[in-house]
């Protein structure tokens, strides 16, 4: 067995998630990274793209996800109409894929959620990496009373690594189907 390709672990709190590195680019000769995110409820990326194709498979928990055309990422409308168009539910053994330069996000429907996030080529390990801290105990963290990461930081990894936010995160189900969560 090649001894780059054997993971080590190295476990990040990232923007109020957990996440498990398990391969990165150095492992990997740059082909794909490979983690584990553990996710609380209402977690949800901006809508947003990376030059990497982005896979997550999800292992625990249940999701909404939304993969939208360019000309609808950039909407106007509380919310935009990609929010009520686009979404898509995820349980627990489906995969979803993003091509790289294609806007996308999910939002964490169930208590938690456990994912594994495949990037290829590698790329976006960068990216939760440049936002991360090291983790001093291995589960989710209490919400913070303030913001995690500053604008400014948050502006300068995305300028490096070259993800594209296009807006804010979707909204909680309640609000976009007017029935409360399922």
């Amino acid at each position: 067995m090649n001894r780059a390709a054997i993971t080590s672990e190295e476990t990040l709190w990232f923007l109020g998630t957990v996440v498990r590195m398990k391969l990165d680019a150095s492992q990997t000769g740059g082909r794909f990274a490979l983690w584990e995110g553990m996710l609380p409820r209402g977690a949800a990326p901006p809508l947003h793209s990376h030059p990497q194709d982005e896979t997550f498979y999800l292992l625990e928990g249940r999701l909404t996800v939304w993969v939208v055309e360019p000309e609808l990422a950039r909407a106007e409308g509380d919310p935009p109409e990609w929010v009520a168009t686009r979404g898509r539910s995820c349980e627990v053994g489906e995969a979803v894929c993003a091509p790289g330069g294609t806007a996308h996000t999910f939002r964490v429907e169930s208590d938690t959620a456990r994912m594994l996030f495949l990037s290829t080529p590698a790329g976006i390990e960068d990216f939760v990496r440049g936002l991360a801290e090291p983790a001093k105990w291995p589960w989710l963290q209490p919400p913070p009373d303030g913001p995690r990461v500053t604008a400014e930081q948050m502006a300068a990894v995305e300028r490096e690594t070259g993800m594209v936010r296009f807006g804010p995160p979707p909204p909680p189900l309640a609000t976009r189907n007017g029935h409360g969560a399922a």
